[in-house]
């Protein structure tokens, strides 16, 4: 018997799947407790819906996020920290800081968590840094650290 999975079942697949499932676990497993409902016409065209809509809006996130990767590909973003006389600054330059400065200096909101800094910038000088934007999409911006 074929049916909609309506919840995630351990060995059969996840939410939305269509699966083939045995006449008997169907009917008395599945469908009673909630997990499933048989793969009629509507139900098929319900799951064939709710797939393209998530197609579409996954392609539109893509789409978004090598927008926001143009607008900051190549672009130089400075960053002021106190620094001590020989370039090395006091603590460092986090991706908090980097992120806030691609905000108010090139209008463009980046998540903290997507600006890859391995341990933080700690001299004076350009620094190359990538930003992920999205799992296969990625922009190289030049942070300048100033001394204050």
């Amino acid at each position: 018997m074929k049916v909609v999975l309506l919840a995630d079942v351990k060995g059969h697949g996840k939410k939305g799947d269509v699966v083939e499932a045995s006449d008997g676990y169907a009917r008395n497993f599945l469908l009673p407790k909630g997990l499933a409902k048989e793969a009629t016409k509507g139900a098929l065209n319900e799951v064939k819906g709710k797939n393209e809509a998530k197609a579409y809006h996954k392609e539109q996130e893509l789409l978004a996020a090598k927008e926001t990767a143009e607008k900051l590909n190549g672009k130089k973003v400075e960053v002021k920290s106190k620094a001590g006389d020989n370039g090395k600054l006091f603590g460092k330059v986090t991706n908090q800081n980097v992120a806030d400065a691609i905000k108010y200096q090139l209008h463009v909101v980046v998540d903290k968590r997507k600006v890859q800094l391995p341990d933080g910038l700690k001299t004076v000088g350009s620094h190359e840094v990538e930003v992920k934007i999205y799992p296969e999409v990625s922009a190289k911006i030049t942070v300048e650290i100033i001394p204050e």
